[in-house]
């Protein structure tokens, strides 16, 4: 069986994504799926600007087991199918977003959404109210700025609700700030992270690496 104790963190630059985390007042643990930077290339330099972790809960191993067990990491990297299997899996996924270079909240929250309508509009999932959670979810940064080490937090609920949670540092808050309820629109935030045109392939590899092992033995449990 694999534990809590087994599973390694990850470290991005200088930020620390550990193995398990429990949110404030919250008896559910989330294991870490994996990590890594989201950057672009500047004067042929890539920069790193967030470190990026998804957590999930420990049912989506067994829920990607029947269908992934056995496949290699290179298997996995290679296969959208894969990565959709998470972006779309009947468990609550807790995505950290933290930041290695200052950001202003509008300015992130521009591309993130711009990225976010792109690919809702290439699928046929953008209509009215995907505009309108477009919206509330522009206007939820509206205020932000995010110097180094401070953090967004998405928690995913297979309903489709999205929580965004704000921390000057890597603790989770208690309560969400916002709370936005459109499937399509939660889904295409980890869809940009590393779906078909990830703003992050270095996330696709830890995720592809670290689920490699964990599918070998699909009893996890993190329970404190």
């Amino acid at each position: 069986m694999a534990t809590a104790q087994s599973i390694a963190g990850v470290k991005v630059e200088f930020l620390e994504f550990p193995a398990v985390v429990t949110p404030p007042g919250s008896t559910k643990s989330y294991f870490l799926g994996g990590a890594g930077a989201r950057g672009i290339t500047i004067d042929g330099e890539f920069v790193k600007f967030t470190g990026i972790g998804v957590y999930l809960e420990e049912k989506a191993v067994s829920s990607l087991a029947a269908k992934w067990n056995g496949k290699s990491a290179a298997q996995l990297l290679d296969s959208l199918d894969f990565y959709r299997d998470i972006i779309q899996g009947p468990f609550e996924k807790l995505i950290r977003g933290s930041k290695i270079r200052t950001l202003d909240g509008p300015e992130y929250v521009r591309k993130v959404s711009e990225n976010c309508v792109a690919h809702m509009k290439s699928v046929g999932t953008y209509s009215d109210a995907e505009e309108k959670a477009i919206q509330e979810f522009r206007q939820a940064f509206k205020d932000q700025h995010f110097p180094p080490g401070s953090t967004v937090f998405y928690k995913q609920s297979p309903t489709g609700t999205l929580g965004l949670y704000f921390s000057k540092d890597a603790t989770i808050p208690e309560h969400e700030h916002t709370v936005i309820d459109n499937k399509a629109l939660s889904e295409a935030v980890l869809e940009t992270m590393i779906g078909e045109i990830p703003v992050s392939p270095a996330l696709k590899q830890s995720l592809a690496t670290r689920f490699c092992e964990f599918l070998k033995d699909d009893n996890l449990c993190i329970a404190n």
